[in-house]
């Protein structure tokens, strides 16, 4: 269970979620206006990097150490390459399965893919033991998702 110091996060994250959904038909436009799903994904990630690098130069501090760097997983610089899969996938399917879908998709196999995170610690997550609520919980998703692109 979660501290209840986090609780105020939640609204924060519960935004940050809706207007995710925004995202693909946002890139979807964008994939049809510019006429080529590679333009438009580097055209889609250009603010990001720009707002990034904004955020970098106003708050500089801190900065990774020697040591930091030296322990940093293999893997870690990979996450974006990770989401950006959602991003392209969004830029070329989102128009064709529909926003509801496309999103209930992506969210429940996230949410699935979660558990096996949780359950088994990878990427150096603490460990959040698989039970039988969160077993239903993923269960309801998949039931959702798949009222949710049937009809």
């Amino acid at each position: 269970m979660q501290t209840l110091s986090a609780a105020w996060l939640y609204p924060i994250i519960l935004i940050a979620g809706a207007l995710q959904a925004w995202g693909p038909p946002m890139n979807g436009a964008l994939r049809e206006s510019l006429n080529n799903p590679w333009l438009a994904s580097v055209v889609s990630f250009l603010p990001i990097v720009a707002l990034l690098l904004i955020l970098f130069l106003c708050l500089p501090q801190p900065l990774p150490t020697a040591a930091g760097l030296n322990h940093m997983p293999w893997w870690a610089p990979l996450g974006g390459l990770a989401g950006s899969l959602a991003v392209i996938t969004g830029l070329l399917f989102v128009d064709k399965v529909g926003a509801g879908a496309f999103a209930g998709l992506t969210i429940t196999a996230n949410i699935l893919m979660s558990l096996a995170v949780d359950q088994f610690g990878l990427f150096g997550m603490p460990v959040h033991q698989l039970n039988v609520w969160r077993t239903i919980g993923g269960a309801l998703m998949v039931g959702g998702i798949t009222l949710i692109a049937t009809f």
